[in-house]
């Protein structure tokens, strides 16, 4: 199987789960290469961890925006990025270790006081 099928295979089954946009999937595993980037030695991370690499990987892309951004892939709190990351593990793109759980991403911080609050444009209040 080509890189190119493998690739297609795998969106495709991430499509059929029809929880997230396929960018969102993605966006989650550069968060992860993000945050190990950002460590000493590559290691496993909680939860918690990954939640808070995805905030700033987020304002590092996409700004005062970031909430808007995942929210028009699906993700509107850090639960989400533990179901992705469990889709993710179930399609064999990333590992877990005993213990972990998706309740790790539970909580971890609410968008609106971690992204600043609702973005205004042009003195035109977000919905």
């Amino acid at each position: 199987m080509s890189d190119v099928q493998l690739a297609d295979d795998l969106l495709g089954r991430l499509r059929a789960r029809n929880r997230y946009d396929e960018r969102g999937y993605l966006f989650l595993l550069a968060a992860v290469d993000y945050l190990q980037g950002r460590l000493d030695v590559r290691r496993h991370v909680t939860g918690a961890e990954l939640a808070w690499a995805c905030r700033d990987l987020a304002l590092d892309r996409f700004g005062k925006l970031a909430p808007s951004v995942l929210g028009h892939w699906g993700i509107t709190r850090t639960e989400d990025f533990g179901r992705i990351v469990f889709d993710l593990v179930d399609i064999g793109l990333l590992v877990t270790q005993p213990g972990d759980t998706e309740a790790d991403f539970a909580g971890v911080y609410g968008f609106d006081e971690a992204f600043g609050g609702p973005y205004i444009w042009q003195g035109v209040p977000a919905r």
